[in-house]
């Protein structure tokens, strides 16, 4: 499990860079935050757009199953 939470981490990492990642799962359900000023601009659709783009594959494979997000900028989550 937690092999899966870092490579979910990384991909988000990877994809958004300077964004803060956390990824909690539970069997196949996952609850990531992501905290990036890339989400300036961007609506909630969006952002969270941006971060099922990262993880994809591991939706597409099975890994991940319910994913439930919250994506929001550094003046947000002060």
């Amino acid at each position: 499990m937690e092999h899966l939470e870092r490579e979910v981490e990384g991909r988000i990492r990877d994809a958004l860079p300077g964004s803060d990642v956390a990824v909690a799962l539970e069997g196949n359900r996952a609850l990531i935050r992501v905290t990036s000023d890339s989400f300036e601009a961007l609506s909630r659709v969006r952002r969270h757009q941006a971060v099922y783009a990262c993880i994809q594959g591991f939706i597409a494979d099975g890994s991940l199953h319910a994913v439930t997000i919250d994506a929001r900028t550094a003046a947000e989550r002060a």
